[in-house]
């Protein structure tokens, strides 16, 4: 079923190979993506995400030389959800651009506030990585 996609995306002044290196490693989740959550632990190989609801399984697309930081989200209900993530080479930095696609039945301004979540973790990576 087709669904609205909104591409947030911010500008790192950083190269290319060192945003994604930042990003792929899930460790580094609770410093940035605080839209995903605050807690990531490692159980029995596989990453996961503390959310009040339980358990959020994160698996990313394998490393890669282009990029591609495709995640798939599984929450604790078995709903899983592919999140379209990539870091582009722009001049000497990058841009990092996050497809937020709107699940089935999400109101306009749910979806409004989940491309907010997503600007303002990518705003923090920026800062971050910019220090």
């Amino acid at each position: 079923m087709p669904s609205d996609t909104a591409h947030v995306a911010e500008r790192i002044d950083r190269p290319a190979d060192d945003v994604y290196a930042y990003v792929s490693n899930p460790e580094n989740l609770p410093t940035w993506a605080h839209g995903l959550g605050e807690n990531v632990t490692r159980i029995d190989g596989a990453w996961f995400v503390e959310i009040p609801d339980g358990l959020v399984k994160v698996v990313f697309a394998p490393a890669n030389d282009v990029g591609v930081l495709d995640h798939v989200a599984t929450f604790p209900g078995g709903e899983s959800f592919l999140n379209p993530l990539r870091v582009v080479p722009y001049g000497d930095g990058c841009e990092i651009v996050f497809s937020v696609r709107r699940a089935p039945g999400t109101s306009d301004e749910d979806f409004a506030r989940d491309t907010g979540l997503v600007a303002a973790d990518l705003a923090r990576l920026k800062a971050l990585l910019e220090r």
